[in-house]
Order: C-alpha cells, then structure tokens, then sequence
C-alpha cells in the first residue's frame, strides 16, 4: 500500500551535520514517500543520505512559491547588509534589532514558499512539516503558505511593534498551523507570545537501535583521532553558541593533573580559546573545525569515553547532543543548567551531572573519567527519555495532520 506522502521543509538543510541532518535523513528514510524542500540546496553527503532512502529533493517550484522565495532572498540581503551597517558604529537598541526582525519575515516567505511547492508537487492529502520553523509570524506562514505544521526549536529574538502588526492582520492563519515544541519550557515561552496558536509538546530528535556506536567504531574513531585506547577523551560538538558556557570548561581543564583528550568538532569556535586549551599541560586538543558532516560528528563521539555538555543557567530547549550521546550509546557529562533534563538523566549510571558553571566539579568528574570509565547507555535509555524512533516519529507527524 502506497503511504500519504511526507513533505519535509527544513531551510537549514544545506548545512552540514547537527540536529537537522539526522533528523531529515532518519525521518525519509522511515516514512518511504517523502519530498525534502531545501531552499538552500543540499551539501553532497547529506543528498546521497537522502537519495538512498528514495526522497525526493527540491526548492520552491511553481510562481507563486519562487515569487516568495525571492521575496525572502531579498530581505534576507537586507537583513545582512543592516547587520554589519549597525555593527559598526552605536544606534538604539531598537535599530540594532531592525537586521533581526527583517530575518524573521524572511524566514516567514521562505518558509510560506516550501510550503505551498509541498502542496503543489503531492496535493492536499500529504503532511507538511517544517523541521526548523522560525518563531515568529506563524499566522503569516500559515496564511501564505497553506496549512502545515512546524516545530519551532527555541525562541531566540522576539517580534518587535512592526512584526507584531504582521503577526495580527496575519491571525487568522494561526488557524491553519499547529506548532510543535521540543521541552515545556519552549512550549510555556510560546504559549505567552501567542496564546491563539495551536500548540503541543514533541521532541524534536529521533533514535533508532541501528544508530548505536559498536566497539569496532569506537577502535576505527580513536585511531583516526590518535587517541590511545588507554587514555580519556572526551568530545564537544557543534561550537559554541552563546547559551554554551566553553569558559567553565576551560577552567576545568586547567585544573587537570591527569592527561585527557578533548575533541572538539564543529562551528563555531573561537580559535583564542582553543589556542588557551591546547597550551594546558595535561590537555590532548583534537579539533576538527565545522561545519562538518554527520560521519565526522558520529566518528567524535565513537572515539571518546563520554560526551561534554555545559551550558549557562536556563537554558531549556532540547539538546541535540544529549539525545546524540543516548542514541549512540556513548556516556554523558552534563552541567545541570535545565532542571527538567536534570531530573530526567538524574540516577542513570552512564550519566555524570555537575553544577552549572562550576569548573571545580566539572574538574572533578573529569579526573575521575580518566580513571575509572563511565558505562554506556542500555540500549532503551533513549525510549526511557522519551525519544521516539524515526517511525514512531512519521506515525505521529503524519496522523497529527495539519488545521484545515
């Protein structure tokens, strides 16, 4: 029996490794009838994923869509342009947001664009989801591009008097979308900018038994790396970002007395602070600047003794690197900065919790890993999480629907 086709929109899809990719690929791949919408293209790994699982790949198609798009493209110039016009010399706050809530409608057109092609290549009957909405202007998609659903991630830059006008004379399409949270903080954050929106709480990430890491990777990975099988490692992926906190983590690794490989994979970096890291004593510095695939991110972490997560105080969207660590089966060290995912990880054997911003503690555990080795997950701590599976994940998405 032929399965409703799955349109899957994710604008970030032409960067390379993260969150998005796996998610993208593991999602076509168990749904069987898919179109992936990029309207950035592809890099050439995650396109030969996609095509091995028969996905369709395209952008926006059609007039109407194009037109959208292109209306996006230009803003999204604009948007740059005003960034580094402000950036140069002081202006209100206010004039310093105008670059960000120009990306925002941007995002908005572009999105509307993938949405309607979705429609226009499969008809009504197929689900369309957008992976990495923007969070802001949801009527506007929805009322532009046709009915949809989309997970919005975090809320990073809230509507000014501008946006928040769009986002009124747009209301009517709230109707046509339902928004998906990753956490209940995410969800709570919504909730309170838009109280009309149709909302529920999904996890984002997805993981399957055939993603965990095997001994063979793990022997492969260290000798890339040129880790020795008898010392620690340990790995953080994907830059930094300012809700990551890399300057309790330098602090800690300056209170080694015990040698430990540290494998940093991803962007962006600040190159100082790696120069700082790899002139301390008992640090063995690997890095591999981003943006990187995915085989490069899964062969990080089957090279180190546990995954490294330190971020600031709050912090409460879904992390993509602790779902990474469950799903591969690799050990987790994390700061305790989301009381919701403490409690979650709280009591796993395979888990190492530390105060948020406490380098000291974070010291501590490291010292320790180097002595005595951190279990791996069981193979179900991921289900235990509340992760799905990829078609755990399809099932929902494509029986949740979209509004009419």
């Amino acid at each position: 029996m032929t399965t409703t086709p799955l349109i899957l929109v994710e604008p970030g899809a032409h960067r390379p490794g993260g969150h998005r990719e796996h998610a993208l690929t593991a999602l076509a791949a168990a749904h069987g009838n898919t179109v992936v919408i990029a309207p950035y293209g592809v890099p050439g790994e995650t396109r030969t994923a996609l095509e091995g699982t028969g996905a369709r790949i395209t952008g926006p198609a059609g007039a109407l869509p194009a037109l959208l798009a292109a209306a996006g493209t230009y803003t999204a110039k604009l948007a740059a342009y005003g960034r580094r016009a402000f950036a140069s010399r002081r202006w209100p706050d206010a004039v310093c947001r105008l670059p960000h809530q120009v990306t925002m409608l941007s995002r908005c057109l572009v999105e509307a664009a993938c949405v309607r092609t979705g429609r226009r290549l499969t008809g009504p009957a197929a689900t369309v989801v957008v992976l990495s909405a923007s969070e802001a202007l949801h009527g506007a998609a929805g009322l532009l591009g046709g009915p949809h659903l989309r997970f919005v991630h975090e809320l990073v830059t809230t509507e000014d008097t501008v946006l928040r006008t769009l986002g009124r004379l747009a209301r009517r399409g709230e109707r046509r979308v339902t928004v998906l949270a990753p956490t209940d903080a995410v969800r709570d954050d919504l909730a309170a900018r838009f109280p009309r929106l149709p909302l529920q709480v999904r996890p984002f990430a997805v993981a399957d038994p055939g993603d965990r890491l095997t001994d063979a990777d793990r022997r492969r990975a260290r000798e890339a790396f040129g880790v020795p099988s008898h010392e620690a490692a340990v790995c953080l992926v994907g830059g930094w970002w300012p809700y990551k906190d890399p300057g309790a983590v330098g602090a800690a690794l300056a209170r080694l007395d015990v040698p430990v490989h540290v494998l940093v994979v991803g962007g962006p970096a600040t190159h100082h602070l790696l120069k700082t890291w790899a002139a301390l004593p008992h640090v063995r510095l690997h890095t591999r600047p981003g943006p990187v695939p995915e085989t490069l991110i899964r062969q990080a972490y089957a090279a180190c003794d546990a995954a490294l997560v330190a971020r600031h105080p709050g912090v409460a969207k879904e992390s993509g690197l602790v779902v990474d660590a469950v799903r591969l089966g690799v050990p987790l060290i994390c700061s305790d900065h989301d009381p919701a995912l403490t409690k979650a990880l709280a009591g796993n054997d395979w888990v190492r919790l530390f105060p948020t911003g406490d380098s000291a503690a974070l010291a501590d555990v490291l010292r320790d890993l180097a002595w005595s080795p951190l279990p791996r997950p069981a193979a179900g701590a991921a289900a235990d999480l509340g992760v799905p599976t990829a078609a755990g994940q399809t099932a929902f998405l494509t029986h949740l629907k979209e509004p009419s």
